[in-house]
Order: structure tokens, then sequence, then C-alpha cells
């Protein structure tokens, strides 16, 4: 069991090779851990971000998306994911055949329809996205 809320959801997401994590904001550390066990992970977000050397950042806003920033991507997750933005994140990951998993703010309740993955501490919601 890890110690730590970044260990425990970048351990549960590592099965992943390609990763877009949506709203990256200034909390890359997932990102960057998910990087050091060797995924491939863009950060996306609506302004410009700093991210680690190894985690590409592309400016995006999911709600209008280049679908392009997450074309090869095998999971597109958020971590604090407001409840306004589960339905583009979700159909984002759909139009590229991608899972798509997210931590929500403290008590929100996901907007969407979704299976709960306990992680450590943490709710990892993951919603029907790939394989429809």
């Amino acid at each position: 069991m890890k110690t730590t809320r970044t260990d425990a959801i970048a351990d549960a997401l590592a099965e992943y090779d390609r990763l877009v994590e949506v709203g990256v904001g200034r909390r890359t550390a997932v990102a960057g851990a998910l990087a050091e066990r060797g995924c491939s992970v863009v950060a996306t977000d609506v302004h410009e971000r700093e991210t680690p050397g190894s985690v590409a950042f592309v400016r995006d806003d999911v709600t209008g998306p280049r679908v392009e920033a997450y074309a090869d991507a095998d999971a597109v997750y958020a971590l604090n994911c407001p409840p306004e933005l589960h339905r583009p994140l979700r159909d984002v990951a759909r139009d590229v055949d991608a899972d798509c998993l997210f931590t929500t703010l403290g008590g929100d309740q996901p907007a969407i329809p979704v299976s709960r993955r306990a992680v450590g501490s943490e709710t990892l919601y993951v919603a029907a996205a790939r394989g429809r």
C-alpha cells in the first residue's frame, strides 16, 4: 500500500502506456510520477503551465478540445475534476477510444455514469468510454 495520494493514483494509472491529464494546473506530481514509471504523459490546461521535463504540455480546453492532443491516449484523466467537466472529459476520451478516469473535489458526486475504484484513501471514477 502506498502512503501518498500521488503514489496511489500514479500506481493505479500506470497500467496505461499513454495518458493525457486534463486541467493539470500547478499540480504536476501525478503526471511526473507517471512519467517516472515509464508512461508517456501529455498534460493539458486552458492556461500555459510548466510541467516536468518528461511531461509534454498542450494548451487546450476540454470543453472545445483539439482532438489531436488526445489522439494517442490509452487513458484521459483529471484530478479534482469539477462536475461541469465530467461530460466533456468522457466525450473526448470516447472520441479517441481511450479510458476516462477522474477524481472529484471533496463531496462532489460524478455527473455521469461511472464505476468506482478505491485507490488508497481516494476514489477513482471510471466512466464508460473505451470500446463503445
